[in-house]
């Protein structure tokens, strides 16, 4: 089930893992096994990455990290499947999400070269980039959907919890979210303060704009881990931050 209409669909970089994560829902929708559940099994998928990194197989690492990206897929597939929306499934996956990146670099950079300072400014630099990404897919999204609940543009507030959920568990991952995201939700906005206004964002933007989503920016270190360049994977990310200023800056002058 897709989070947009027909006609705001585009071609997602980041979203190669789609298909099997259907797949994967559609084989778990009658079965005991939840979206949470899903979202426990792809952490368990990226700290087997990440102690693989730290062993040096790097080829098992990239298995585990894209096997990660698409079981990532498959939590929110099977809760849409169900008809079961989770805040705390929403916020416990992007706790998971962040969480493994820094254990994934910090992982790369234990085995590398690479300064651990240069790997914090690489992380900083990965989460906004996908908060980015984040940030123009969810305004789409809220413009596309009208039923979508778990997933705002600004998250300030507490939301109440669903049928089934646990207030307390609710408040408590989303001030996790909060500590974690706050900062990099802040500085996007700050950047493209009047995205939210745009009715709809072209598709081809979109298809740009996706080079920043999580999928795609792991697909890009499993590849450079396969080819032994992990004394790259920092400095790389860091580069390719750049391309957030011509991003925001073809937004601003195009629509």
């Amino acid at each position: 089930m897709s989070k947009l209409t027909a006609q705001d669909k585009f071609f997602d970089l980041s979203d190669y893992a789609r298909s099997p994560a259907i797949f994967f829902a559609n084989k778990l929708k009658n079965t005991r096994f939840t979206a949470i559940h899903v979202t426990l099994l792809f952490g368990i998928s990226g700290l087997v990455a990440v102690f693989c990194i730290v062993k040096g197989s790097y080829i098992f690492a990239s298995f585990f990290i894209l096997l990660k990206s698409c079981i990532d897929a498959a939590d929110g597939e099977l809760a849409r499947l169900n008809q079961k929306p989770s805040y705390i499934g929403r916020y416990l996956d992007s706790v998971f999400d962040i969480i493994l990146n820094f254990l994934f670099l910090m992982a790369i950079c234990y085995v590398s070269k690479t300064s651990f300072f240069m790997t914090l400014i690489a992380f900083i630099c990965l989460q906004l980039q996908g908060t980015l990404y984040n940030y123009y897919y969810v305004i789409l999204r809220n413009k596309s959907l009208d039923g979508d609940s778990t997933s705002k543009i600004f998250e300030y507030k507490t939301p109440k919890a669903l049928l089934g959920e646990s207030q307390k568990s609710v408040n408590i991952l989303f001030v996790a979210y909060v500590l974690l995201y706050g900062l990099f939700d802040r500085v996007i906005h700050f950047l493209d303060k009047e995205a939210y206004k745009c009715e709809k964002f072209p598709h081809w933007f979109m298809t740009i704009v996706s080079i920043y989503g999580l999928g795609f920016q792991l697909l890009i270190m499993a590849v450079m881990l396969t080819m032994n360049l992990i004394n790259f994977i920092p400095i790389f990310f860091i580069v390719y931050t750049l391309f957030i200023f011509l991003l925001i800056g073809l937004r601003k002058l195009l629509f």
